[in-house]
């Protein structure tokens, strides 16, 4: 198992086999291409009031998930892991397959920390770790807090924001291609949110507008917790370049509780250089 795969799997989950029958279905069949999604609907009129569903959300201080995941470039798995979240401040997450603790992260505004205990060594990295793996530029540490939470992460300007009503819920998606710049990079996304009729975030997918680099996020079972704040049970993320992968992320427990999160770097462990 290589440090990249059981740190990422940590985060979210990647599968080896069939996404398993409670796992979302909807996947890149929905969308025709550069022309949005096959269901456009019917345009909303009360845009103000469909804002506030999906960018208003319930604040939290602390959320603890068991897990299962599942990565199709991980040989053994599923994997048992601990994911721990502190609002604005770190996700700290500790992995362990049979009885054997495999790995650990810790990541913050700052930058990401991991350990790879089975091959001793570590990584100490920005965030253009997570940009390479999913083939894009925006990750930071809110957006990837609001990934794993089923949050709308990528924020489209009213000017550029298409809002539909159709069978499946609410479409938002870009009119025009979203353009990000990273240092001396830019890059340009089309982006479409599909939302269920409760606005419960169902289905995300940014498309690079210049290469078939595309990351895919789906979300189910949504349960509903303290103070009305709502987790999915599952999130399934595709990630498309010149080769498929997929991560799948089964949570099977929540708890509000604030834990420990050690994190210490070994002596005789060896630091990855992540180019």
């Amino acid at each position: 198992m290589t440090l990249i795969f059981i740190t990422f799997a940590l985060l979210s989950c990647k599968t080896r086999k069939a996404v398993g029958q409670n796992v979302p279905q909807n996947d890149s069949t929905q969308y025709a291409g550069s022309n949005g999604p096959i269901d456009a609907g019917e345009p909303i009129s009360d845009k103000l009031s469909f804002y506030e569903k999906i960018y208003v959300q319930p604040k939290f201080d602390f959320i603890k998930i068991n897990s299962k995941i599942t990565a199709d470039n991980i040989k053994v798995s599923p994997l048992d892991a601990t994911i721990y979240i502190e609002s604005d401040t770190k996700i700290w997450a500790n992995i362990n397959f049979l009885f054997f603790n495999a790995a650990r992260s810790l990541i913050t505004p700052e930058g990401i920390k991991a350990l790879d205990k089975y091959n001793k060594n570590y990584i100490d990295s920005d965030f253009n770790y997570f940009n390479n793996l999913l083939n894009v530029n925006f990750i930071d540490y809110k957006s990837l807090e609001k990934l794993l939470m089923g949050r709308t992460f990528f924020t489209l300007s009213d000017r550029n924001a298409r809002i539909t009503k159709n069978i499946q819920g609410y479409q938002l998606s870009s009119i025009s291609n979203q353009k990000i710049e990273t240092g001396d990079k830019i890059r340009e996304y089309k982006v479409n949110y599909q939302y269920s009729n409760d606005f419960d975030l169902l289905q995300v997918k940014l498309q690079d507008a210049d290469s078939d680099d595309a990351v895919e996020i789906l979300y189910d079972g949504w349960e509903t917790f303290k103070n009305n704040l709502r987790m999915p049970k599952y999130v399934k993320i595709i990630i498309k370049g010149s080769k498929t992968s997929q991560i799948l992320l089964e949570n099977t427990k929540f708890g509000f509780s604030k834990m420990e999160t050690p994190y210490s770097v070994p002596a005789n462990y060896k630091k990855i250089e992540i180019k």
